[in-house]
């Protein structure tokens, strides 16, 4: 492992929550879900964080899920579990929308008060509420971090069946080995396209966001260049699972993120240059 990783890889429970609920002391949280289609977990997810971390400890002000283009019951069902729910598309409508996952974390700005956001996936299956505070730790103990990402292991699961650390396919044979050539002082990073990943307000408002999967990678690239790398930490969450996409959804997912790490690598392709939104202290 490089110095950096070292330096600025952690463990989930190297802080106790009450060590967090005293060094919150000026800060503000906002839990941020971006979800499409998800009726199936995102009720779980919300109603578990909430229960822990906003009712029994308030380490969290605010869950609030970013609903894109839902086809199913996704808006009610984490209404029912106790978010506040907002449709990407009617968040500041002058801007117009473009539905993904992008679009969706873009847009939570405009609607969460946290000085601290966290993001978390809406399709987790194996995981617990420990994953919220481990992503705090860095944020609230270490004023240099500005941002952090989650890794954990990454089971293929199959029916009863789950195969420890075959899972991750797009991780694996794309981003990783992406990092490895264009970026290279990112390479101790585990998890760069982790869903579950903290960041401060300030740096959020000025990183320029792909509208597709890409978000993750190209906050990571930018945060490094505008930062500097020890801005950057990581954190051991433990385990994580969630529903496996099919082949063809992640050759969609593996052109966006290939697409964002060129263009930042300064490499023209003939497609062009995937659509991102701009920095939001340019609009707002």
């Amino acid at each position: 492992m490089s110095a950096w990783g070292e330096r600025n890889t952690h463990h989930w429970d190297d802080w106790t929550l009450a060590d967090l609920m005293g060094a919150k002391s000026g800060h503000t949280v906002s839990l941020v879900v971006p979800a499409r289609n998800e009726a199936a977990t995102v009720g779980d997810v919300v109603s578990r964080v909430r229960e822990a971390l906003v009712d029994t400890v308030a380490l969290l002000d605010e869950i609030v899920v970013i609903d894109s283009d839902s086809t199913d019951d996704t808006y009610d069902v984490a209404t029912d579990a106790g978010a506040v729910v907002h449709r990407a598309a009617e968040i500041r409508p002058d801007l117009g929308t473009v539905p993904g996952k992008g679009e969706a974390m873009w847009k939570a700005q405009f609607v969460t008060t946290g000085d601290l956001l966290v993001f978390m996936d809406a399709d987790l299956l194996d995981w617990d509420t420990h994953f919220v505070p481990g992503l705090l730790g860095p944020l609230l103990t270490r004023p240099e971090v500005a941002l952090v990402k989650g890794f954990y292991e990454r089971p293929m699961v199959s029916g009863d069946a789950a195969v420890p650390f075959e899972g991750g396919r797009v991780t694996e044979l794309v981003a990783r080995p992406l990092i490895r050539l264009l970026f290279p002082e990112l390479a101790g990073l585990h998890q760069p396209l982790a869903g579950e990943w903290a960041v401060r307000r300030e740096l959020f408002e000025r990183l320029s966001v792909p509208t597709g999967y890409a978000v993750e990678l190209a906050a990571l690239v930018d945060a490094q260049r505008a930062r500097g790398v020890d801005a950057i930490a990581q954190v051991d969450l433990g385990t994580r699972a969630h529903r496996h996409q099919s082949l063809r959804d992640l050759s969609g997912m593996a052109t966006q993120i290939l697409a964002a790490a060129l263009a930042r690598s300064g490499t023209t392709t003939a497609a062009g240059p995937a659509a991102e939104r701009p920095p939001a202290v340019s609009v707002r």
